[in-house]
């Protein structure tokens, strides 16, 4: 008790000292002596304990948007009613205090960042001292399970990071023996959308890109998309998902048909936070300090890809443009989300949960995977672990921890920065001199659409309600979707060559069925094999007639329905499992007439992805197929794991295993 007391009393005179010196530097602002000062602290406490609840209230009533809107000025109101209310204290303005809110908060940060650089213990306390005024939703019978997915972490990083100690959270419990870390292997495509609908659905078949284009019904679809999601998820879901039995999806792709779905691309608008979140996030510790961390990784961002460009770091990529305020949003804001909403889960008892941290795979695809700025934000991840641990801790339900990734990532220069042009220009040069005159050819989505994804989801979550500020996200999210349908409309074009990383199909669109290697080589005399004789291209697969699936390389052809090669192989280089994955994904629908895979350099493990991005992942070649999954050891042993259907099976019997599923 005196020990509380005591550090009370010192938060209260260092607020008090933080506040004297924005009375001091700002204009509008003004006190009669330093005992104003200290009055108007108790004042500023007073008053936000009382206004709290009533902007928490109104937050929810808009949803997401009401998140956004109050907690810019949640923070400017406290400020300007207290100091409005304080003796000695004149404010000449709402506009004055406003600006001395978030410089204080700017302040608290220094401060904290000055005495501790890691402030995830203020932050815990944060979520533990709401979590006394929680009860759960549902009277708890065993223990819940909370899986935390990694996104884009490849299974030797781990390994290495461990080793290295760079992850104090998972090689303790590595080291320790409290959980095992077992490789998995991600199927071709190796992406997310494709991964999560096999974890989350068991349907990893539904998805043969991570963007693609339907033929028969003239769509382009792009996973990450809240609209092609939703239609992708409606396609697959039997009800029976990974999260069918009182589950809850958040920051993910696809439901696992979750009773609740938070920030879930799938589950479109309407699912807003709880009143009692609202109230966590609009804390000091909440929304401003998840804003002025954004903000301070932005920063970071910049001076990082100045000095990747003034060392001469290769490969690299321009990561100037949109990705600086992606890279804050997604490093800092939705991890902070994630965090608080899953803690919120845990501190009501609910069973299983799935959360998609984004944090590493979006920084090493403009660093490159093994990049210091890619390794640091995999410590940030480590740290939410740990946070996510402790709350555990005091959940009305005992909790097991699950660690896993969806896919890894592959390194190399881009198909575009070898060359000088894309695939998209490639294909349309072979047709224009076979024919002796112009291809119509667009090449479908950009690497954007990858990193918009997570935001693309909060937009549409914001765009909750009928207000301008919700109709402007809406129609942000919108236009995002509308940019990449057209750029693939039928009626301009011929040829629409779609990119996942170092894998890219080409269609036909004028064609509603697909093409066999014999009708390609009818309408285009020459096309596959000049394509396989491209030094940036490994293989190309086409279906032949009367053969089955074919894979044509540079100087040797593989039948792999017949099991045959002729010349070299051109699988060789990608490893003994290319051979099944290719003819298991040469038989998923809407695969393109043409399926093209980079080449991958022998010594480096390299690829050349066919977007922008330095690191990449959805074909063959490199760490991009090798994932990561940590459960506890106390836990029946799995199988080796191929593929997202293999971690969704095992994972339905852990949660069976645990009582946690009904059938």
């Amino acid at each position: 008790m005196r020990g509380r007391v005591r550090q009370a009393t010192v938060l209260f005179l260092v607020s008090a000292l933080l506040l004297l010196a924005v009375v001091a530097v700002l204009p509008g602002l003004s006190a009669s002596g330093d005992a104003s000062v200290l009055v108007a602290t108790a004042f500023v406490g007073v008053v936000s304990a009382l206004l709290r609840p009533v902007l928490a209230a109104v937050a929810t009533h808009l949803a997401w948007l009401g998140v956004v809107i109050v907690g810019l000025f949640a923070q400017g109101a406290i400020f300007y009613t207290a100091l409005s209310l304080a003796p000695g204290i004149t404010v000449t303005g709402f506009w004055p205090a406003f600006w001395a809110s978030w410089l204080y908060a700017l302040l608290v940060g220094c401060v904290t960042w000055a005495f501790d650089a890691n402030d995830d213990e203020l932050f815990l306390r944060d979520v533990l001292r709401h979590a006394g005024r929680r009860t759960p939703s549902a009277p708890a019978d065993g223990p819940g399970v909370v899986i935390l997915q990694i996104d884009g972490l490849p299974a030797p990083l781990l390994r290495w990071a461990v080793q290295a100690g760079d992850l104090p959270t998972l090689s303790r419990w590595i080291r320790s023996g409290t959980h095992q870390f077992v490789p998995w292997r991600a199927q071709l495509p190796a992406t997310t959308p494709a991964s999560q609908a096999g974890i989350l659905h068991g349907r990893s078949d539904a998805v043969p890109a991570f963007r693609w284009y339907e033929k028969e019904v003239g769509r382009l679809v792009v996973t990450n998309h809240p609209k092609d999601a939703s239609y992708v998820e409606k396609g697959m879901s039997d009800g029976r998902g990974l999260l069918a039995d009182g589950g809850v999806s958040i920051g993910n792709i696809f439901s696992g048909d979750a009773v609740h779905s938070l920030l879930t691309m799938s589950a479109g608008r309407g699912h807003g936070p709880t009143r009692a979140f609202t109230a966590s996030y609009l804390r000091p510790l909440g929304f401003a300090r998840a804003l002025l961390l954004t903000l301070g990784e932005m920063v970071k961002e910049v001076h990082q890809g100045h000095r990747q460009k003034s060392r001469g770091i290769e490969p690299r990529i321009d990561r100037m443009s949109s990705y600086i305020a992606l890279r804050g949003v997604t490093n800092v804001l939705l991890r902070d989300l994630n965090v608080r909403l899953l803690a919120e889960q845990m501190l009501t008892g609910t069973p299983v949960m799935y959360a998609d941290f984004t944090d590493y795979d979006e920084v090493a695809h403009h660093a490159g995977p093994t990049r210091p700025e890619s390794l640091a934000s995999l410590v940030g991840v480590d740290r939410a672990i740990a946070v996510l641990e402790r709350v555990a801790a005091i959940a009305p339900r005992a909790y097991e921890l699950v660690v896993l990734s969806d896919h890894g990532q592959s390194q190399g220069a881009t198909f575009r920065q070898r060359y000088g042009y894309g695939l998209d220009d490639l294909v349309r040069r072979i047709i224009s001199a076979e024919r002796h005159g112009s291809a119509t050819t667009a090449m479908a989505g950009t690497a954007k659409d990858e990193q918009w994804g997570p935001v693309g989801a909060l937009l549409t979550e914001v765009g909750s309600g009928d207000g301008l500020q919700a109709r402007l996200s809406r129609s942000v999210a919108h236009r995002r979707e509308a940019d990449a349908s057209t750029e693939a409309d039928p009626d301009d074009v011929e040829v629409v060559v779609t990119s996942s990383g170092n894998l890219a199909f080409v269609y036909f669109v004028r064609h509603r069925e697909r093409l066999s290697q014999q009708e390609l080589e009818r309408l285009h005399p020459g096309l596959v094999d000049t394509l396989a004789q491209h030094e940036g291209v490994g293989f190309v697969a086409v279906r032949s007639e009367g053969r089955g699936l074919v894979a044509v390389g540079p100087a040797g052809v593989h039948y792999l329905d017949e099991d045959l090669v002729e010349g070299v192989d051109p699988l060789e280089p990608f490893g003994p499992e290319a051979a099944g994955e290719l003819r298991r994904h040469g038989g998923l629908a809407h695969v393109g007439d043409i399926v093209v895979n980079s080449t991958i350099d022998p010594a480096t493990g390299e690829v050349a992805a066919f977007e922008e991005l330095v690191g990449s992942h959805g074909g063959l070649g490199g760490w991009q197929s090798e994932a990561v999954l940590v459960h506890p050891s106390s836990w029946s042993a799995p199988e080796p794991l191929v593929g997202a259907d293999a971690v969704h099976r095992q994972l339905v019997q852990w949660l069976d295993e645990r009582g946690l599923r009904t059938s």
